[in-house]
């Protein structure tokens, strides 16, 4: 059985602990500094890894394999099947029409300002697709689509990254929070309630933050109304759904809520027209194709409202049970231990063949079936869903392959052990062990699997609050999501953007960071002040 070493250069936490993050560093560096395509950043970030791993934490070569190996078929089933399924969906969408008739009704009921598509498109509609899909699939069906309403292609998935953040924790029907709670053994519906309260604030305030980056004091003073509707009754259901224990049900219900309080409130109040912000609606229409049939506008909710309903039935009537079957890795199921833990490494591949990726691929036939698509259409859209994805898949695998390496290795059990050794720094720092996790992992799910019981020993060891910080793990997390390669890959698939993903990168690079650290200045108030 392979030991982790803890700290196993020269015997030094802090030079293990620079060491260790070298693979991360290295695909920053190749990604936003060098500005080279996620898979060869990726790529360089695993091959350094993989030296580390063998050569310096030890980490016999069969199971540094065995590892890489399990975090690449991970990131096939089920991370990349989601992504693959909802971007069918979405590729169903444009080909039989139902995604040009959704524009088609933004532009006739949202008023002509690109700051208000913005708001309604990239923060509410994308909150409700990260509510039940996820994994950067969200990032790249509302960019292309504000990017169909005339945003150039950098600033449309540059906001609606950052806006991703708000939702992220309570994604996929709360699963992130589930996972935390089993990890650690603590209340899930309390770690809600926590994780729902440090997330209040941000979630009202990322419009008002986005608004500023793209139009300045000015579009806010413009704009206010329409910010403080869509994040407020944002937050405020957030808030009020996650501290009645519904934290299953926070991240769709706030987002539908966001949804529907700024169309009706657009009905009642508009800002001033500027010109500066208005579409040019007749370069959209002479985009139309000349021979397209009309499609009714209202049936471009169709696809959308298809797969939200089926996602929440599916997860009621528990349909991802049945036919699951844990697979034991070979040659790496609990022969690794945790030296940190105290515990063996298990190994266990979860197979759901009618997982959550199944449930959108249900909603995308039928959506299809609802809208009459002809066959000859969806197979165009599998064609085109391969062609924009195949790229993403490779990138995610060797993204989580080294983020699997460097788990069972105990690479990153070393960068979590040395931040919980900050002391009386840990309350303001602990939130980018989450925020390195999901980086790494490009989910808030994994992060918390990772890092939640790291956190709840620091704050025992420290006499914190193990609840606090177990869900600041998972609040700093989605600050990363917004810089993780397989969230940018994902996100840039659909665009102009392909291969551009270190672009992308440097310009939310430091709003992640800074979006971070205001969440660990909240944790420290939280611990402090309000406690």
């Amino acid at each position: 059985m392979f030991i982790q070493p803890l700290a196993p250069v020269g015997h030094s936490l802090l030079l293990s602990f620079i060491v260790a993050a070298c693979p991360i560093l290295v695909t920053l560096f190749l990604m936003g500094v060098l500005r080279r395509p996620a898979w060869q950043s990726s790529l360089g970030g695993l091959a350094v890894g993989l030296v580390i791993a063998i050569g310096l934490w030890g980490l016999p070569p069969a199971l540094a394999v065995a590892s890489i190996t399990n975090g690449m078929v991970f990131s096939l089933l089920p991370v990349m099947w989601i992504a693959l399924c909802a971007l069918l969906l979405f590729n169903v969408a444009v080909h039989n029409g139902r995604f040009d008739a959704f524009r088609g009704w933004i532009i006739r009921h949202v008023p002509n300002d690109r700051r208000i598509i913005l708001i309604v498109l990239g923060f509410c509609f994308s909150a409700a697709l990260e509510g039940v899909a996820g994994f950067g699939t969200p990032v790249a069906i509302t960019s292309a689509l504000l990017i169909m309403l005339g945003f150039p292609a950098l600033d449309a998935l540059t906001y609606v990254l950052i806006f991703n953040s708000a939702p992220v924790a309570f994604g996929g029907l709360g699963i992130p929070v589930t996972v935390l709670g089993s990890i650690t053994g603590l209340p899930p519906d309390v770690l809600g309630a926590t994780i729902g309260r440090q997330l209040t604030p941000f979630a009202c305030l990322i419009p008002f933050y986005v608004m500023a980056l793209y139009g300045g004091w000015r579009s806010i003073r413009q704009t206010w109304p329409i910010l403080l509707v869509a994040g407020g009754s944002f937050a405020l259901t957030l808030l009020v759904i996650s501290g009645a224990g519904l934290y299953s049900l926070s991240n769709v219900l706030s987002s539908s809520v966001s949804l529907v309080a700024s169309i009706v409130f657009l009905r009642f109040w508009q800002p001033a027209p500027d010109p500066a912000y208005a579409i040019d609606l007749s370069r959209i229409n002479a985009e139309k194709p000349a021979n397209a049939a009309p499609v009714p506008l209202w049936q471009g909710w169709i696809p959308w409202v298809t797969v939200i309903a089926v996602v929440i039935a599916w997860d009621a009537l528990h349909v991802a049970r049945i036919g699951a079957l844990p697979i034991h890795w070979p040659g790496l199921d609990n022969a690794v231990f945790i030296s940190l833990y105290k515990s063996v490494y298990a190994a266990v591949w979860k197979f759901e063949p009618l997982g959550t990726g199944t449930a959108i691929l249900v909603s995308a036939i039928l959506s299809a079936l609802l809208t009459r698509t002809t066959l000859r259409q969806f197979g165009a859209a599998i064609v085109t869903t391969v062609r924009q994805a195949w790229l993403a898949v490779v990138t995610v695998a060797l993204t989580i392959g080294l983020a699997f390496l460097m788990n069972y290795s105990g690479m990153t059990y070393t960068l979590g052990y040395a931040v919980s050794s900050t002391g009386m720094f840990f309350p303001l720092v602990s939130v980018f062990l989450g925020w390195v996790a999901v980086f790494l992992t490009g989910s808030d799910t994994s992060g918390n699997a990772l890092f939640g019981n790291l956190q709840v020993a620091a704050a025992h060891q420290l006499s914190l609050d193990p609840v606090l910080f177990a869900s600041a793990n998972s609040s700093g997390g989605v600050m990363g999501k917004m810089i993780s390669p397989q969230n940018i890959t994902t996100g840039v698939s659909v665009t102009s953007l392909k291969g551009q993903e270190g672009v992308v990168l440097a310009r939310t690079f430091k709003h992640s960071l800074f979006l971070t650290f205001c969440m660990g200045v909240l944790v420290v108030i939280q611990q402090f002040v309000l406690r």
